[in-house]
């Protein structure tokens, strides 16, 4: 049985704006684990991986946990049929405040 065909990643414009407000020596570990966690099974739920539960103004999303202690978070909608996972936001989690691109969000 041939390996299937991985999906392709696509970052959301905002998504370099979200990066530079967090710190540099962390870029590299979340671009690692963003292609090796959503490549091949984005729609598979795993304990750092699950579907968000609650509407938010990201619609029907995915969040990926990684990071030192799981602080860092990755927003993401997939597309099956384009085996397309789109990259729609990277935030920091501290408490229950998420920061994502200098904004606050309370959990």
């Amino acid at each position: 049985m041939a390996p299937s065909k991985p999906y392709e990643l696509i970052y959301d414009t905002q998504i370099f704006e979200h990066v530079a407000r967090i710190e540099s020596k962390y870029h590299s570990l979340i671009k690692r684990e963003i292609k090796k966690q959503l490549a091949f099974e984005p729609e598979t739920e795993t304990r750092n991986r699950k579907p968000l539960s609650r509407p938010s103004v990201l619609g029907t999303a995915w969040e990926l946990r990684c990071g030192p202690n799981n602080r860092f978070r990755v927003f993401y909608r997939t597309d099956r049929e384009a085996r397309q996972v789109h990259i729609l936001a990277i935030g920091e989690k501290s408490g229950n405040i998420l920061k994502i691109g200098g904004k606050e969000f309370s959990l």
